[in-house]
């Protein structure tokens, strides 16, 4: 049997981990890259250097020839330089773009006048990069709006060079709500020239660019980040203003659901957590539990179910569900409640009022802390996430990998990942509400709570959310399987 060619794929996003993060994108994008880089392929990935980079012990080199180059945005000349980093838990390397200018913020993202700027250089750079390496990509896998512009740009300023004559351009919509749109008035930074039609004309006629339309009208092949996504935001409920276009693209529309990474999130490999575990040995998961009251300072009572909140206080995340049925429900019933994140300072301060009415019975740590994020996951017995959307979210799926039943509504990835429990049956792994309101989300909750009473069947169905098989060698697999046939390789 022949042996399958390599795949040359130049990858463009704005967040990667553990160099920048604020949220799924960055664990994506890096999970992604390392099971591609393992597999053979010849990957290149290319992201802003912020000066808020989560640096640790690497080291970040100047590439020799790659310093102080220029691309014309606009009226500017942009000057930046290369810089490479290897990730030693992969091997993989990262390209970063050295721009003091438009990377030196006190975050990734902006509310500034020039944030367009910030990610045209990224898309035009990551492309001029390819033509200084001379590296010839088959895949442009592009995340985002910040990278969205790439596949216009293929198709149009560069579509002059033979380096990429047979490049195709992919590009990944992590969360459709974030689409980088701003005034026409930034015109002319695209430096489109004589291909400005290009553009989608009624919105220039509204006043309007957006980045992520345009890569999905130019984009060879679209992916979003589950399939029941992928189907939601071809509808005005989840489409976010774009579902016309999308459907106008259904058939390059494909939906794929993220992994998880196997090395960071494994109950039995994971050093993080007091002890670890297993589907034949869960007596780590006890000593779990018991250390997670003990460090929050809860009341140490093994027998009271402990539900566990890992996230960013955003209204998408279904806080004002949260807040309006949690209070009536901790009066009612006898559970803990143990909440890492943060956010919205109403949200903040709605959990810091839980936590002084009753301490013993709730937790909150406001920011965020990556060890406390694994000790929630591994010791709760629960993990609510009730989002009003959900793209594809990973806690549902590192809570089923760590026996913690998840409590989430029937949307996106949500909905892909957790199987609605059958108590009659034994089969299941999690509790599923589909309407979006205060009665599913009590129902969901108080379900879970009886169902936790019968502890054999509990155990069943812990047994049956670790049994299943969310690995990027699954996932990643799927990603080869579309690069291949797109690009002819």
């Amino acid at each position: 049997m022949a042996r399958k060619k390599k795949l040359n794929i130049c990858l463009a996003t704005a967040e990667f981990a553990p160099l920048a993060k604020t949220g799924g994108l960055a664990d994506v994008s890096a999970a992604l890259s390392a099971y591609l880089h393992k597999a053979g392929h010849d990957v290149r990935v290319v992201m802003p250097f912020y000066s808020t980079l989560n640096r640790g012990d690497l080291k970040f080199d100047p590439v020799d020839n790659f310093q102080n180059l220029t691309v014309t945005i606009g009226p500017w000349d942009v000057e930046y330089s290369v810089y490479r980093t290897v990730l030693p838990t992969s091997g993989l390397s990262v390209n970063l773009l050295r721009c003091p200018a438009l990377f030196d913020r006190a975050g990734l993202y902006t509310a500034g006048k020039d944030e367009h700027l910030r990610f045209l250089l990224l898309s035009r750079a990551a492309i001029e990069l390819c033509q200084h390496m001379q590296f010839s990509p088959d895949i442009f896998h592009c995340h985002d709006w910040h990278a969205a512009t790439i596949p216009l740009y293929l198709k149009s300023n560069y579509a002059w060079d033979k380096l990429f004559a047979n490049t195709r351009s992919v590009l990944t919509i992590h969360n459709i709500g974030y689409q980088g749109k701003f005034p026409a008035e930034i015109l002319a930074d695209m430096t489109l020239g004589p291909n400005v039609g290009h553009l989608h004309q009624d919105d220039l006629s509204s006043g309007v660019i957006n980045f992520l339309k345009t890569g999905i009208l130019y984009a060879d092949l679209l992916t979003t980040v589950s399939p029941t996504y992928a189907r939601e935001i071809q509808g005005a409920e989840y489409g976010m203003g774009l579902d016309d276009v999308l459907r106008a693209r259904s058939d390059s529309l494909i939906g794929i659901l993220n992994g998880v990474d196997d090395e960071e999130w494994n109950p039995q490999t994971d050093t993080l957590i007091p002890r670890r575990f297993s589907m034949q040995n869960l007596a780590g998961k006890k000593t779990c539990k018991k250390e997670l009251l003990k460090e929050l300072g809860l009341d140490n009572n093994p027998a009271r179910p402990l539900i566990g909140i890992v996230s960013r206080f955003v209204s998408q995340k279904g806080f004002d569900l949260m807040e309006a049925v949690l209070p009536r429900l901790l009066s009612q019933r006898d559970f803990s409640l143990a909440v890492l994140g943060s956010g919205d300072p109403h949200l903040e301060k709605f959990f810091d009022s839980l936590h002084r009415q009753i301490p013993d019975r709730v937790s909150f740590y406001r920011g965020f802390n990556n060890k406390l994020a694994h000790w929630i996951e591994a010791g709760a017995d629960m993990f609510l996430m009730p989002s009003r959307y959900e793209p594809c979210g990973l806690n549902q799926m590192y809570s089923l990998k760590y026996g913690t039943v998840p409590i989430v509504r029937e949307t996106g990835g949500l909905a892909d990942s957790v199987q609605q429990v059958n108590p009659s049956k034994g089969t299941g792994t999690g509790i599923l509400f589909r309407d979006y309101d205060t009665a599913g989300l009590a129902w969901a909750i108080n379900t879970a709570l009886d169902l936790y009473k019968d502890r054999p069947l509990w155990k069943e169905i812990m047994l049956n959310g670790m049994a299943m098989d969310f690995s990027w060698q699954q996932q990643g697999e799927q990603y080869v399987k579309i690069f291949r046939k797109l690009s002819g390789k």
